[in-house]
């Protein structure tokens, strides 16, 4: 294949993608998408669909790799941020947050899917999850000198309120999400506190 075409491949099989997004919506899930409409809107005929993915099922699952990887993308900006001087919750909160506003059907995929009746969606969503829970780790591991074990369970336990808010705030605007968005820090701080608290402890034992 000659590279020309190969980019105009590789743009007709974002351009599905693309369009398998921009169908989501609070109301109409990936199980709801018709092949006929995602081709329609990136602007081939339906059969050419199977040019690029073998079926609905492989393309869903390429979208919750690419939300992934968004994802993944922003909050090792918002390390960048932090790095530049700002507060490490509340850069990663805003930032988490401006994921599910300019990405929020990236985001509805991806919980959605996580427990969703199709086995294969679960496991690339937890695989996502993980990736995510795992670099959390591993700079909380770097940043505060805590053990591997206990830098992923208080991963592990970020993650979870974070993206149980961002469910929330998905349905929220204005001063409902301002509220939700101040009660996470301070949960995440109890959270970091609470672990730090442990951790001395559990060292003073030893």
């Amino acid at each position: 294949m000659s590279g020309v075409r190969a980019q105009q491949k590789q743009k007709t099989r974002q351009a599905l993608i693309e369009a398998a997004f921009n169908q989501l919506s609070a109301d109409h899930s990936f199980s709801n998408l018709s092949l006929r409409e995602v081709a329609r809107e990136a602007g081939i005929a339906p059969t050419s669909f199977y040019r690029h993915f073998k079926d609905m099922n492989e393309l869903g699952l390429t979208m919750v790799d690419e939300a992934g990887l968004t994802l993944r993308q922003l909050m090792r900006q918002a390390r960048r941020r932090i790095a530049s001087g700002g507060s490490v919750i509340n850069t990663s909160v805003v930032t988490f947050m401006e994921f599910i506003d300019n990405s929020s059907n990236q985001f509805r995929l991806l919980l959605r899917e996580r427990s969703g009746t199709s086995k294969a969606f679960r496991a690339a969503v937890a695989r996502e999850v993980k990736h995510f829970i795992l670099e959390l780790a591993h700079y909380l591991e770097s940043e505060t000198k805590c053990d591997a074990i206990h830098a992923y369970i208080q991963s592990e336990a970020m993650v979870t309120l974070v993206f149980n808010a961002g469910a929330e705030a998905l349905d929220l605007e204005g001063l409902q999400r301002d509220e939700l968005v101040e009660r996470v820090i301070w949960q995440l701080r109890y959270i970091t506190r609470g672990a730090a608290h442990y951790v001395r402890e559990t060292n003073k034992e030893i």
